[in-house]
């Protein structure tokens, strides 16, 4: 093995050990909340796509239809905005699908007289060989096939996203995320995609159907996930070996 291969496999092992290395004798630690897009998106909101005119009286009156006053409007619409994220999922599938296919086939060929060639090569032929006969082919096949697909999933869950960006024709893009601690075990929820404004209930929540190019994650890290997945060298050698 070359010097090259070794540091190869001695790189990839540190990558696979320094993932684990956080959680090594004490729990996973929580992701910096000033490193996320979120933070950045309330942080700069960036300008707004139109400026309204506003009147002397606009933060006096009770009536006016700014988002603060008593009837505004409080759904997120802009950058920096918050709103909350419903997931419910429960979904049943199932396919079920069965083929079956059954072929055969004969062919024969005789040359009993050419010219009068096959019984000159008849009398040099070995005793009970013929040309009247000179290829015959029979084949058969067939073919079946069963399969079936079972899928029941539900997840319920609820967190509150950022409005990361407004793009031109106003379609918001959102993205939230949602750590939970238990023990030595780190859950994540991750929700990203873009909404309409007009799909935000009163409410401020939009659930994840109406989220165009939606995108949950939800898992964990830690040491009971460590455990349930298999080492580094084992996930390679299920990807190379071709039994």
């Amino acid at each position: 093995m070359t010097l090259q291969k070794c540091t190869a496999i001695a790189f990839v092992a540190l990558v696979a050990a320094c993932g684990r290395m956080d959680h090594l004798g004490k729990p996973p630690s929580f992701t910096s909340a000033q490193a996320t897009t979120e933070h950045n998106a309330m942080m700069s909101p960036g300008l707004p796509l139109r400026a309204d005119a506003k009147g002397p009286t606009e933060r006096a009156s009770l009536w006016s239809g700014a988002r603060q006053s008593l009837l505004g409007d409080r759904r997120a619409v802009q950058q920096g905005d918050i709103l909350t994220v419903v997931v419910e999922i429960d979904e049943e599938a199932e396919i079920s699908n069965a083929t079956d296919r059954s072929r055969s086939g004969s062919e024969s060929l005789g040359i009993p007289g050419l010219f009068g060639l096959p019984q000159r090569i008849d009398e040099r032929l070995p005793d009970g060989a013929s040309t009247a006969e000179a290829v015959s082919i029979n084949s058969s096949s067939s073919s079946s096939g069963d399969g079936s697909v079972k899928r029941n999933e539900k997840l319920t869950l609820r967190v509150a996203a950022t409005v990361v960006d407004v793009l031109p024709n106003g379609v918001l893009s959102i993205s939230g995320s949602q750590e939970l601690r238990v023990n030595f075990e780190m859950r994540e929820l991750l929700v990203t995609g873009y909404v309409r404004p007009e799909d935000i209930s009163r409410q401020n929540e939009i659930t994840y159907d109406k989220i165009a190019t939606a995108r949950v994650s939800y898992g964990g890290r830690g040491q009971i996930t460590d455990v349930q997945q298999p080492r580094l060298g084992q996930q390679v050698l299920d990807g190379i070996l071709p039994f």
